[in-house]
This record gives structure tokens, sequence and C-alpha cells, in this order.
């Protein structure tokens, strides 16, 4: 039988050796250029200055969506979202010309700025209060607290693929403030009140929040 601190190291030992993984930290901004519906599935174009750096089959992570890349040109690139995505993030909701962040999975032996995000939204949020302050904003998300994913005080959250530290926590919302740079270089300035955001909440609480079911 495994002791909790066992447990752990078993978990990191997955986490280092599996899957995609990204830091929240966005490299660029896409702009959507063209959506396309192909049954249940989406096909999204978006433009972007990575563009030309990206590959078919390459794993891209789109408002915190680990996407894989099915086409590449000089100045776009296109993904394709299936049903359960769509049902499950705010990627359903684009429009032509939205803003979408992106990020590029991260190498082995580059520096882990923002925090170990998978790509994999949890549930969305809905933006319910929007402060500004003086050179920040705060913005307060609710979320389903039923689906048993809770945020902790100073810990991490990712809003639309952006690594956020928590503020305000309470049982079914949370507040995160908001500097100029991230306010510039996210999508986060198209976001207000009653709009749709996806969440990814932070692996190790999940990871430890479920081991100590066990």
């Amino acid at each position: 039988m495994l002791n909790f601190v066992e447990k752990i190291a078993v978990f990191w030992f997955k986490l280092r050796i599996g899957g995609k993984m990204f830091t929240g930290i966005i490299e660029a901004l896409g702009i959507v250029s063209e959506l396309k519906k192909d049954l249940g599935n989406l096909h999204i174009t978006v433009i972007s200055s990575i563009a030309a750096e990206l590959k078919i089959d390459q794993s891209v992570a789109h408002n915190g969506v680990c996407l894989t890349i099915v086409e590449a040109g000089e100045k776009h690139h296109t993904v394709t979202a299936i049903e359960e995505t769509l049902n499950k993030t705010n990627l359903g909701e684009l429009k032509v010309g939205d803003l979408i962040n992106l990020e590029r999975c991260m190498q082995l032996n580059a520096r882990l700025d923002g925090h170990i995000v998978q790509g994999h939204v949890d549930q969305t949020g809905v933006c319910t209060n929007l402060n500004i302050l003086d050179g920040s904003w705060e913005y307060t998300f609710e979320y389903n607290s039923s689906l048993g994913n809770v945020t902790v005080e100073k810990g991490s959250i990712c809003v639309n693929g952006i690594s956020l530290t928590v503020v305000n926590s309470k049982a079914n919302c949370f507040s995160v403030a908001i500097i100029p740079y991230t306010f510039e270089h996210t999508n986060l300035k198209q976001v207000t009140i009653g709009k749709t955001v996806n969440l990814e909440f932070d692996i190790i609480g999940k990871y430890v929040a479920r081991l100590m079911t066990l």
C-alpha cells in the first residue's frame, strides 16, 4: 500500500513522462479568420505571428484547449474541434474576428514560468464582475462547483489558457488581478460581464484532492 508521499511521487513521474504539457504563458494572439462546420466538428482557421513555425500534427493550446494542427501555412493554421470539445469549452462560441490565445506545448528543457497546464479544460465559467482599477483589472468568474472543482487563495488557475493567481476564492467563484501586459497580450481584453471562459483548475490540487479520498 502506497503512503501519501509515495502516491504524490508516482503522480509526478507519470506527469513528467506522459502527455503534452503547457505553462499558461501565452505565446501569441491569433485572429479567427474562418469557421467551417463539418457534421459535429468545427474547423477553426487562425492567423497568427507564429503560423510559419507550426507544423501539421503539432499540439497547440487554443484558449487553453489542446488541439492538433491539421493544416499549416505561412500566415495561418487550422485545427479541428470535435463535438465533445465544443460542448465543454467556449470554442463553439467563436466568431470570425475573435482573438484567441495560443501556446505551443512545453519543451522538456524549458523554464516553467507559469504553472503545469494539460490543455484539458475542466469546465467553463462566466465573468460576473469586472473592476477597472488604477493600472490593473480585476475579473470575477463564477463556475458550477457541483462538478467538484475548487480554487484556493493564491493558488493557480488557467483562464482561456492563461496562467493566473487566484484571489478572493469562494465555493463557486474566484477573482484574478490582471496586469497591463497580460491584458494587452491576451484576449482578456475582449472578456466582458456575461462572457464564457475556459477553466482548467490546478492539476496538483486536483490530484491531491483525489488522493485524499483513496
